[in-house]
């Protein structure tokens, strides 16, 4: 199975955050991805993506509109955008890192 590691985060870390991470999975499941999601929120990082799981990953998105630990994710496929676009145009997020329209970080 496909797997895709996620980060998501907003400034105010309560609604956006979640949301975002909740889309992901979701469509994700739909599309029969696996897809593992680290969330930056008000309660701090929640599910924090291990070693393991990143190097596992076909690619990493990260929709953040503050700034994550981005270190761990060198010479891995990258996406990176707003949080929102996690929320409105998760399916194409997760097929554009299928389809590799990615650049590496």
């Amino acid at each position: 199975m496909v797997k895709i590691v996620c980060v998501t985060a907003c400034p105010t870390g309560i609604a956006h955050t979640y949301m975002a991470a909740e889309m992901l999975e979701h469509t994700g499941e739909l599309m029969g991805i696996e897809v593992l999601v680290e969330t930056n929120g008000a309660m701090g990082v929640e599910n924090k993506l291990k070693v393991k799981d990143i190097e596992e990953a076909i690619a990493v998105i990260v929709a953040a509109d503050i700034k994550v630990e981005m270190k761990r994710f060198i010479g891995k496929p990258l996406i990176e955008v707003p949080v929102s676009d996690a929320i409105f145009e998760a399916k194409a997020l997760l097929q554009d890192a299928i389809d590799g329209k990615y650049s590496t970080y």
